[in-house]
């Protein structure tokens, strides 16, 4: 089935608390994926450092840190894969059902493959799936919406707040889970958490609108061929890389980001110089970019809950309640908890105040400001013994990252559906996670810089550059609502 690019898509049912009721479809798949993925993620770090007495692996931090972040990129570079597949073949509704499925199969394998093998296919399996689903399931909200309607920024919030429930409960259970019956239990719980969402979106997805199974710009038979082939190679070369020791788990994160890098530049100059551009859609583009940069800062400081919070709250962090420790997991709740106190607030906010809200590069000035601040909230713990910070301190710090968070990610979802030329609206999708893939990745290699003798250094650097970073955007916030051509 195929439409024009420029059709007009939104809806105007208001049956799920003022929005269309398909978004209820994919809140529900994307909470579940949600939760495996961050279920996962929470005890991953721990189970390749950890020693193998522990029921680990035995890696070297820095290299689990490496490991974390390569893999975060690599789920964002996904998108990239994920976009092309649905502008090109399946459509956007058919790619996120697959993807999912893929998911699954990753975190089964987690559950059921042992060692190093495990990881390799898992992580590939679920990073690729998960890469897919967020493309795509982005792609299907904005679907819902017409590039103006004001409940636009709010559907997106709200769909966050359903990202972030599966972030909240997948690392208390998985947590737990590890804690009594060891990794490869919790590995196998986030398999079923993601079967959950697969099995409610299959019965959902008929209600979803027929634009979401459109494919904007369909390959010609027989043009398969092409990128079969740079997928193979893209699969020989990482194996020779392997092989002669150039890639290896403590430099994978900063190869990531190099790729990453590369990838993003050339899709924007692809856009930029496309016949199928218009002068607006190209004016758009040029504004996008210095927020996509400032997208990238953002993502390398949060990302390091997964990273440098992981090692801190390791080491540092006493989370030791009333005579009872709590399981070590647990603290990546902390942080989705507040997205889901605070995400029905600030879609209410933007709401309410409708034209009268901030524009879409000052809410991104505020959101790289506010997670600078939140790295130098650190500094009065910095360099004390171990076990000392105290769960409150840590516990109001991911506070402030949510308040960053909340004034850039859900914002920046919504801006990349509506921003992209009609021919690349997917693309534009994907490079939107191609800023979190390079900052997931940055996050790994930065992790590297850490360590508990120079954390008040290293808090201090990071978050005074993306204070900086936050005040140079507001600067240029005039100049891109400008360019924004109509769209805030």
């Amino acid at each position: 089935m195929t439409t024009t690019p420029t059709e007009t898509t939104g809806s105007t049912d208001r049956r799920f608390f003022g929005h269309p009721l398909a978004l209820g479809t994919v809140f529900s798949v994307e909470l579940w994926e949600r939760f495996s993925f961050y279920g996962m993620q929470a005890v991953m770090a721990y189970y390749l450092y950890y020693a193998v007495a522990e029921g680990g692996l035995g890696f070297p931090e820095e290299s689990a840190t490496s490991v974390i972040g390569a893999y975060g990129g690599l789920v964002y570079l996904a998108a990239v894969v994920g976009a092309w597949v649905a502008d090109r073949l399946l459509g956007a509704e058919r790619t996120l059902f697959f993807s999912a499925v893929l998911v699954m199969a990753g975190h089964l394998a987690l559950a059921i493959l042992p060692g190093v093998l495990g990881v390799a296919v898992g992580l590939v399996l679920v990073a690729l799936g998960s890469g897919g689903v967020k493309t795509a399931a982005t792609t299907v909200v904005g679907s819902l919406y017409d590039r103006n309607d004001p409940r636009a920024d709010a559907g997106f919030s709200i769909f966050y707040m359903g990202v972030n429930i599966g972030a909240l409960v997948g690392p208390l259970l998985t947590g737990l889970t590890q804690e009594l019956a060891g990794f490869h239990w919790a590995f196998g719980l986030a398999a079923i958490g993601m079967a959950i969402g697969l099995t409610i979106y299959t019965l959902g997805r008929r209600g979803l609108p027929a634009s979401a199974a459109v494919v904007p710009n369909p390959l010609p038979a027989g043009a398969w061929v092409r990128p079969a082939l740079v997928a193979v190679a893209v699969v020989v070369l990482v194996a020779v890389g392997f092989t002669t020791g150039i890639l290896s788990a403590a430099t994978l994160s900063t190869s990531v980001a190099v790729v990453v890098a590369l990838i993003a530049i050339a899709i924007f100059a692809i856009m930029l110089s496309s016949p199928k551009v218009d002068d607006d859609e190209r004016s758009r583009v040029r504004a996008f970019i210095p927020m996509w940069l400032g997208s990238v800062v953002f993502w390398s400081l949060f990302q390091q809950q997964f990273t440098v919070v992981t090692l801190y709250s390791d080491t540092r962090l006493d989370r030791n309640l009333f005579g009872w420790e709590m399981p070590i997991a647990w603290v990546n709740s902390i942080q989705p908890f507040w997205v889901i106190v605070l995400a029905p607030l600030f879609a209410l906010l933007w709401t309410k105040l409708g034209d009268r809200a901030p524009s879409t590069a000052v809410k991104f000035a505020l959101g790289a400001g506010l997670m600078g601040v939140a790295f130098l909230l650190f500094l009065p713990w910095a360099g004390g013994g171990v076990n000392t910070t105290p769960v409150l301190a840590i516990v109001f710090i991911l506070l402030v990252f949510t308040l960053a968070e909340l004034n850039l990610s859900p914002v920046g979802l919504s801006l990349s559906t509506r921003v992209g030329p009609a021919a690349f609206r997917n693309q534009t999708v994907a490079l939107f996670y191609l800023s979190v893939s390079l900052g997931s990745a940055l996050s790994g290699t930065l992790a590297g810089f850490y360590s508990p003798e120079t954390e008040g250094a290293y808090f201090g650097i990071v978050g005074g550059a993306a204070i900086v970073l936050g005040l140079a955007l507001f600067a240029l916030s005039p100049w891109i609502r400008r360019a924004m051509r109509g769209v805030r």
